[in-house]
């Protein structure tokens, strides 16, 4: 169930063809039978609105978990951002050559975070889970040594700066993993199931015409697609896009480029490259 929800379009063929056989299933059993009365057709009627009621409502209440999860997704991203641009900042009230390590290690993680949210290969997912791990390592420990060494107030801002960044990518992560549960899937599943074969039992007509039944079929699994690309976070059309990361990304290198070139202007380029105070790009 979980493969087939991490691809909203087979989940649509899936659902469709399946709905679609369903009503064909109850006409064929409507026609194996005597003439319904009127009374028994009023009765399957109310019985089929009911079932129908409480279908849209399952939708809607799985609608709404699969955009909340969206969101969610969308917020992390923002917040993971933000955390990342502060603490590149803060970096700077290490020691030189900590803040130098900790800046760059924080542009390559930065772009491993933006792999995250464009990559859909497992197998390179992987390996960008295991290179964040060893930056975040190194990210630590960057700002570990110093925190050590000279536990001030200035040194402590640095240190809860890297602490958001840590966790702003657990948070993030954890906002991934939390998607619609397979229960739930399962229950409007067998409702759908349950109205598509009450509607083709109920038909007055039930002529063996292939777009007979294609309507309620095709609205139901057209919601299911909706919510299954919503709910999917590397599937379908409907993603969250990593614009915040990107567009640190290009601030964090344009400042960079802006402090290089101030300092060849000033003359100061060849004094701090003997002293190894700055590493030019």
């Amino acid at each position: 169930m979980d493969k087939v929800m991490n691809h909203p379009f087979l989940a649509f063929a899936l659902s469709l063809v399946v709905l679609w056989l369903t009503a064909h299933t109850g006409a064929y059993l409507r026609r194996r039978r005597r003439q319904l009365e009127e009374a028994e057709h009023e009765d399957l009627g109310v019985v089929l609105a009911a079932t129908l009621t409480l279908l849209a409502l399952i939708i809607g209440f799985s609608f709404s978990m699969a955009v909340s999860r969206y969101d969610q997704r969308k917020n992390y991203e923002e917040a993971e951002a933000n955390a990342i641009g502060t603490e590149y900042v803060r970096a700077g009230l290490l020691p030189a050559a900590d803040a130098t390590k900790a800046q760059q290690l924080l542009r390559s993680y930065l772009d491993q975070r933006v792999l995250f949210y464009t990559t859909r290969d497992t197998r390179r997912l992987e390996q960008i889970n295991a290179s964040t791990v060893q930056l975040q390592t190194g990210l630590w420990l960057a700002v570990q040594a110093p925190a050590v060494a000279q536990p001030t107030p200035v040194i402590a801002l640095a240190v809860s700066g890297m602490n958001d960044v840590l966790n702003s990518q657990g948070y993030t992560q954890a906002a991934w993993w939390n998607r619609i549960p397979v229960a739930a899937w399962g229950l409007m599943g067998a409702i759908a199931i349950c109205c598509n074969l009450l509607a083709g039992y109920n038909a007055r007509r039930t002529e063996a015409k292939p777009m007979r039944f294609f309507v309620l079929p095709m609205i139901v699994a057209v919601s299911f697609l909706l919510i299954a690309d919503l709910d999917s976070p590397r599937g379908g059309l409907i993603r969250v896009r990593p614009q915040n990361l990107v567009q640190k990304s290009k601030s964090i290198w344009m400042s960079g480029a802006r402090s290089v070139s101030l300092v060849w202007k000033l003359g100061l380029a060849p004094r701090l490259i003997r002293q190894r105070s700055l590493r030019l790009p």
